[in-house]
């Protein structure tokens, strides 16, 4: 690991160069955190170029420039972090999705790429330029809803959590990013929504199993177990999503949601139990079946 009392000190001079610095940084996370050597080396690329407030291609033309104590000081407080197990998106304060730039905190769940996927199917359920009524629930830091109201200015988009913090996450970063029609509600599901309806409702809600082992890996372990747990088997959140969901939908109107890699079959099995059709999965880029849907009669 780089020592953090002689980089950039007068105790070895010259200040050790930026692709120095970077290649101990990445045997360190290596190391501690079991990354193959490609993940460990852009993940110090990123962290040293938070510290130096550049961007990657920066480190191309200035591998040799030194690296003065303060920045070094920088670089190593975010490693350390990093060497704990923090995510990097928590580290950095944001997180890319559906090349939009989102504000996260440890109040929200990270969003993640098969993620996009959710948001993709949901799109494509939305012509373009025909008015519509979408409802997020679960909604974290609102990557899902964001993105679904900047692609389609027509609807009207409702985001709901039951968590105070993580709305105030969301709203901001619909400010930030320039959303259009949504409003932000604190409920927990259907609770506040009272009789309205919409044509199109959205979940990435918790399912994974209490007893989980994954639970104590990785980044989940920093996540709020809130948007993560749900229940024995990982299905009592979308147990309510779909039963409450008939309530609330506009005739023809569609329910997506995101599960589990191994409850496909059973989120389709409760779908068709409370009167959808049209019921499939889809998978991500990892052939997973990773987003059920199914759609309410017409009649």
């Amino acid at each position: 690991m780089i020592d953090a009392d002689r980089v950039g000190t007068k105790a070895c001079p010259p200040y050790l160069d930026l692709d120095t610095t970077l290649r101990q940084g990445a045997e360190a996370l290596g190391a501690t955190l079991n990354l193959d050597p490609r993940e460990a080396r852009l993940e110090a690329q990123i962290l040293l170029c938070r510290a130096l407030g550049q961007a990657r291609s920066y480190l191309v033309s200035h591998d040799r420039d030194p690296l003065s104590p303060r920045l070094a000081a920088d670089f190593i407080a975010l490693l350390e972090r990093r060497l704990k197990g923090e995510p990097i998106a928590y580290i950095l304060g944001e997180r890319e999705f559906h090349s939009l730039r989102f504000k996260v905190t440890p109040d929200v769940l990270i969003p993640r790429p098969e993620t996009e996927l959710l948001a993709e199917l949901a799109l494509a359920r939305l012509p373009p330029g025909r008015p519509c009524r979408v409802l997020d629930l679960g909604t974290g830091s609102g990557a899902v809803a964001i993105t679904l109201a900047l692609h389609r200015p027509h609807c009207e988009v409702l985001a709901v959590d039951q968590s105070a913090a993580a709305l105030e996450v969301a709203r901001e970063n619909a400010r930030t990013l320039g959303a259009g029609k949504i409003r932000f509600m604190q409920s927990d599901w259907y609770g506040a929504l009272a009789e309205e309806k919409f044509d199109l409702l959205v979940s990435n809600p918790p399912y994974i199993a209490a007893d989980d082992p994954h639970l104590a890996q990785g980044d989940v372990r920093f996540e709020p177990d809130e948007a993560l747990v749900s229940g024995v088997d990982g299905l009592d959140a979308i147990r309510v999503i779909v039963r409450g969901a008939p309530a609330h939908l506009n005739a023809a109107g569609w329910l997506l949601f995101e599960h589990g890699y191994d409850q496909a079959a059973d989120c389709r099995a409760l779908l068709r139990q409370a009167g959808f059709s049209r019921v499939s999965s889809s998978r991500d880029l990892s052939g997973i079946e990773r987003v059920t849907y199914g759609q309410i009669s017409a009649v």
